[in-house]
């Protein structure tokens, strides 16, 4: 029986120990802020925005949540992001993603002051990771993935990790991450995607599988050799007559065949997912306590 590697618990130890953070930053005069900007009306979208805010609230961070409708220009959309980028009092800016099909995302990102992009995809946050320069902001997911096994007592240095997927969401960010020299990397990473050769027999070589193919049950018995870790990232709705919503959630990772083979995996929901909203409330904290050093 795999070991069950919990999401929720591990975003509550984040929280406890960014609590402490939050009152030594307000016993300075500071509260971190975090904006949030949701353009359009999709479901998925609003129901994380509705999730960040409320953690912000919970947390005592200044929170400011903009919902724009999704006939939005480029050019307002540019102007509230600057406005956000001028603004003392917010620390953090997130456009969600994806925004409505006229709107320019990379254009979105560059216009981000790379001091207060939390989501780190900001060109100069990548430069950043890639280099190993822990000033910068690293992706919220790959970040709960790498803290995930770190709790969870996983040795990384030394481990052999296959990443399926190769997104600047995840798998580009989580094989840099990985592979860095220091704590919690010194991993051996290949990435496998959609035009990898003989995937399986690499997969099978994996000490530690993180599956962000975006695809559902993807990974299959198969795929896994005994006793290796599985991190499964992905979230997709399969239909389901029995439920009350008429589908389900479900990962990249095909959990009831797999399980039975790993030392320890991640469930969906409660595993990834918790995790990328901590680590979202951890880079605004980090980038509040920057800005604040950087004013002094």
């Amino acid at each position: 029986m795999a070991q069950l590697i919990d999401g929720r618990a591990t975003a509550e130890k984040v929280y406890a120990q960014l609590r402490g953070d939050i009152a030594e930053l307000n016993a300075r005069g500071v509260t971190p802020g975090l904006a949030v900007v949701l353009v359009g009306e999709d479901p998925a979208s609003r129901a994380y925005v509705r999730s960040k805010d409320k953690m912000c609230r919970n947390l005592g961070l200044h929170s400011v949540k903009l919902e724009l409708p999704a006939e939005t220009t480029q050019e307002e959309l540019l102007a509230r992001v600057e406005g956000l980028n001028r603004d003392p009092a917010i620390h953090g800016i997130l456009v969600q993603s994806p925004p409505p099909k006229h709107i320019d995302e990379a254009a979105i990102v560059r216009a981000l002051d790379p001091a207060k992009d939390v989501d780190g995809f900001h060109s100069m946050n990548v430069a950043k990771l890639a280099l190993g320069d822990s000033s910068g902001f690293v992706p919220c997911t790959p970040l709960g993935c790498q803290r995930l096994l770190v709790e969870s007592g996983v040795a990384i240095s030394g481990a052999h990790v296959v990443v399926l997927g190769r997104s600047m969401i995840v798998g580009k960010p989580m094989a840099m991450l990985l592979m860095q020299k220091g704590k919690a990397a010194d991993a051996t990473v290949t990435v496998v995607h959609s035009r990898t050769r003989n995937l399986p027999e690499i997969t099978r070589t994996a000490d530690i599988i993180i599956a962000a193919i975006g695809q559902a049950h993807f990974v299959k018995a198969e795929h896994v050799r005994d006793g290796a870790v599985v991190i499964d990232v992905g979230i997709n709705r399969v239909d389901d007559a029995a439920s009350e919503r008429g589908y389900r959630l479900v990962g990249d990772v095909a959990f009831a065949e797999v399980e039975p083979k790993a030392a320890a995996i991640t469930p969906v929901p409660g595993g990834v997912g918790p995790m990328t909203i901590a680590m979202l409330m951890s880079n605004t904290v980090k980038a509040c306590r920057q800005q604040a050093a950087a004013d002094r």
